[in-house]
């Protein structure tokens, strides 16, 4: 009987340990990635090699998508958290830096892109976590992302990382070159963009854009303009003689269209997709096909005649 109580007082002090052992990364598998652009990024790179569970839906707006229980479990299950950073998924942050507490290795990408901050309205002086409007700046998340695999996920092949990431550079440089030729075609006094809140300002760095100003004047969809916001952009775009007002495809364009309506002459309200890609067949379920559409939907709201 003596023989029995010690072996199960010595089991009591030993099950706190074995647990913490357990959750230690001994049974933490695959990659959860928070957006969906992202998600795209980190599935090619990781290719077949191990499972990656994408928290945000397609056509999601990542400024107030929020995990669920479900979810929040897998973050503190997996071997890799890929979030953005940047302040830009401000439904998951919490669970995400909890994940980070209980041991997961996180990655912030964008703190490894040259991020920089917004310069005008309601969040000037905070980081624009907007980078994938320039592919140079993917370029960048693409090979953070592959070290990252290759650090922290356990017997991953590293060989297949690196050649699905060289591959995929390829692609990105490819993309990069048709852009700057697209861009090219649009004449210097009207590289101006009106969004509907802070989207481009990576964009109109790399390629020589003026950010004229945006109908919500905000680095996030979640606020909302007042009178007298939509009153002064509207004399910007007169004064500019901006063309085409550029909006999110996942969010409603009715203070866009009111907006054209107070400049009191025709401009072009464009839809784009700027925060999130789509399902399949949506036009934009890939970073390669949002790009290529973005960009052709610039350029022809830019280049069309003025009415």
């Amino acid at each position: 009987m003596k023989t029995l109580l010690r072996v199960v007082a010595a089991l009591a002090v030993l099950a706190p340990l074995l647990v913490a052992c357990t959750g230690s990364g001994g049974d933490r598998t695959g990659i959860v990635v928070t957006t969906n652009i992202l998600g795209d990024l980190t599935r090619v790179i990781a290719g077949d090699t191990t499972e990656v569970t994408v928290l945000m839906a397609p056509d999601a707006d990542p400024h107030s998508f929020a995990a669920s229980a479900q979810q929040a479990a897998k973050l503190d299950r997996a071997a890799l958290v890929v979030h953005n950073g940047l302040g830009l998924e401000e439904g998951v942050a919490r669970h995400v830096a909890a994940a980070e507490s209980s041991g997961v290795p996180t990655l912030a990408v964008g703190d490894h892109v040259d991020p920089i901050s917004y310069t005008s309205d309601e969040s000037a002086g905070r980081p624009d976590p907007h980078f994938w409007t320039d592919p140079k700046r993917v370029r960048m998340a693409v090979e953070t992302i592959a070290a990252a695999i290759i650090e922290h996920v356990d017997g991953i092949d590293a060989a297949a990382i690196r050649a699905n990431t060289d591959r995929y550079l390829t692609e990105l440089d490819q993309l990069d070159h048709w852009v700057t030729d697209q861009f090219a075609g649009i004449p210097a006094e009207r590289r101006k963009l009106v969004t509907n809140h802070h989207v481009f300002g990576y964009l109109a760095q790399r390629f020589g854009f003026q950010v004229i100003g945006a109908v919500m004047p905000s680095g996030t969809a979640l606020a909302s303009p007042s009178s007298s916001d939509l009153s002064s952009l509207a004399d910007a775009i007169r004064t500019a003689g901006v063309g085409a007002i550029f909006i999110d495809s996942s969010q409603p364009d009715k203070l866009a269209r009111v907006l054209a309506e107070q400049v009191g002459v025709r401009v072009q309200v464009i839809a784009l997709h700027t925060e999130s890609l789509t399902a399949p067949g949506g036009g934009a379920a890939t970073y390669l096909e949002m790009t290529r559409a973005n960009t052709a939907a610039i350029v022809r709201g830019l280049t069309a005649p003025p009415t």
